[in-house]
């Protein structure tokens, strides 16, 4: 599926790609909804009903992601809430293992992702996969989000890589279409993000269960 003799950076999503995704979609829709609830006195139902009709509003834009407008929005502290349910933060099958293979074969490992650095810095502390990266960046850091073209050229300004060389690994297959119209050449889409979600099929860019499925990586200058 890869053609590792013409990939020098790979660049990584985190949540949905290297960690599950189950901590995401469990805080979002059901511990936050709930926690706003009992903290202003609604009702969970509309509550719920409520966050979910303003997280639409904001899908896919940088304010999304971003845990100062949503402790601002719904007067909680969303960094402090998302410690309660930290223990659910875990690594995708095989995570460690392909940054380790890569760090070995010579490839350059970037982490890409939209989660505010408040989040990245929580799940930082409990996996320590940064020992295993290379540089990490998040889109907060040029305000925008990786759906939008702006978010591409901020990081090729900030690090300079070769599209054409590059393979990005993402559950998103809206961010991969943005990378895609960019010209990030090799695109790898992520089956199962969310360990008690469903697998899917049908994907629009090529796609993996687990990264085993991409391994062994070999050297760089050594072909397959």
């Amino acid at each position: 599926m890869i053609d590792w003799s013409a990939i020098d950076t790979v660049l990584l999503d985190m949540d949905g790609t290297l960690l599950d995704l189950h901590f995401d979609n469990h805080f979002w829709m059901q511990h936050l909804p709930a926690r706003y609830a009992e903290q202003h006195g609604h009702d969970p139902e509309h509550a719920t009903r409520d966050l979910r009709q303003r997280f639409e509003r904001k899908q896919n834009t940088i304010q999304w992601y971003c845990t100062d407008y949503w402790s601002a929005e719904l007067a909680v502290d969303i960094p402090e809430l998302k410690r309660e349910v930290a223990h659910l933060i875990a690594e995708r099958p095989k995570a460690r293992h392909l940054l380790e293979a890569l760090g070995k074969a010579g490839r350059q490992r970037i982490l890409i992702t939209n989660a505010h650095r408040d989040s990245l810095n929580i799940k930082l502390a409990i996996t320590g996969i940064d020992a295993l990266l290379d540089r990490l960046i998040s889109s907060h850091d040029y305000g925008v989000a990786k759906e939008h073209p702006t978010f591409w050229s901020a990081l090729q300004n900030a690090m300079p890589f070769d599209p054409s060389r590059t393979l990005f690994i993402d559950d998103s297959e809206t961010v991969l279409a943005a990378a895609a119209n960019y010209g990030v050449a090799h695109l790898l889409c992520i089956k199962q993000p969310d360990s008690k979600g469903h697998i899917r099929e049908d994907l629009r860019f090529p796609a993996i269960g687990h990264f085993d499925e991409i391994l062994p990586i070999p050297q760089v200058g050594l072909s397959n």
